[in-house]
């Protein structure tokens, strides 16, 4: 009897060893794997040189399925044409089956939708839920078009990696690798987080210098964050043409700038010295031009995806007098019903 008491004493003792090996070479294996980088990719470092200004158009599919992107972005018209708790049970159902629809025939735009509402869920009310997040199913689709190198795809996945979510990790190093990776590709969101890395050490000039890469792109985001540069450094003219440049692209708040510039005719924290110089400009209050820029950021909250190519038809700057309109419609072309080229 004690024959076998030690026995089964030492068994589990090496058990016990056998265990603690194995969660330590696990644990020392996850750590390597944390911070191993893909082939092809480095670790970013602001002591680096900057990449150069690419285009992501360049890196992406040169042709779409005519069918597949008409489907997606019929769904998307749809998701964009309220806020999203004033959609129909129906209408989040047929979007959600579109843009499904979509993504199954291939359409890379219909995926990062797709995976986008994964992350997010799709319907915030029990009347017209459809989809609860899943933030693996989400990870899922945005690792296939990584794995193809798109650049939507290689920013998305770094900020999964970033925040650590849907089997990503948190990795640090890893998510920026991919920022890189995909600001190199011309990823515009990439370039601005590379921006702001810049922007937090002091490098005013490689902060600048990937804003405009981005902004080059129509990245509305990018053109607020010149405006504002301008703006603080009295550069006023510079200022409100690069917001006007922002509400093409879609970005609302710079809507919302020019809307405050011309509800008073001057921003509200404006020097008289800086007011003078609006009026050398011809900025004046204009109640007009206010309730325009009012109502295209207003609009532009729902819909971000529009872009008014007839801004400057329907709503130039001063000196320019305003021609009659009759809404926000007038501003922009309706979108082609022609192949999509990229």
């Amino acid at each position: 009897m004690r024959y076998l008491t030690l026995r089964s004493l030492r068994l589990l003792i090496a058990l016990a060893i056998l265990g603690l090996c194995a969660f330590f070479l696990n644990d020392y294996l996850r750590a390597r794997t944390l911070h191993t980088l893909p082939h092809g990719f480095k670790k970013f470092s602001l002591s680096d040189p900057l990449p150069p200004c690419a285009r992501w158009k360049e890196h992406m599919p040169a042709t779409r399925d005519a069918s597949a992107y008409r489907i997606y972005i019929e769904a998307r018209k749809i998701w964009r044409s309220k806020l999203e708790w004033e959609l129909t049970l129906e209408e989040t159902t047929r979007i959600l089956t579109d843009v499904r629809t979509a993504a199954s025939l291939g359409d890379w735009g219909a995926r990062a939708l797709l995976a986008h509402f994964y992350l997010e869920g799709l319907g915030p009310l029990k009347s017209n839920k459809v989809l609860e997040p899943d933030p693996y199913k989400a990870v899922e689709i945005v690792r296939i078009a990584a794995t193809a190198m798109q650049p939507w795809a290689l920013y998305d996945l770094g900020v999964a990696y970033e925040h650590g979510y849907g089997g990503a990790n948190y990795d640090p190093d890893l998510a920026w690798a991919y920022y890189l990776k995909a600001a190199q590709l011309g990823s515009p969101e990439a370039q601005m987080a590379l921006a702001q890395a810049y922007s937090a050490i002091r490098r005013l000039g490689e902060e600048q210098i990937m804003q405009q890469c981005a902004y080059q792109q129509g990245h509305g985001g990018a053109a607020l964050e010149l405006a504002m540069t301008a703006r603080i450094n009295n550069r006023f003219e510079d200022a409100i043409t690069i917001y006007q440049q922002g509400v093409k692209f879609g970005n609302s708040d710079c809507a919302a700038a020019l809307w405050f510039l011309f509800e008073a005719g001057h921003w509200s924290n404006d020097t008289e010295e800086e007011i003078r110089s609006l009026k050398s400009l011809g900025i004046f209050l204009d109640h007009e031009r206010s309730k325009r820029y009012k109502a295209i950021s207003e609009r532009l909250k729902i819909n971000p995806d529009l872009k008014l190519s007839r801004l400057d038809q329907v709503l130039p700057l001063p000196p320019a007098k305003l021609p009659q309109w009759s809404g926000v419609e007038d501003a922009f072309t309706p979108e082609s019903n022609d192949p999509p080229t990229y």
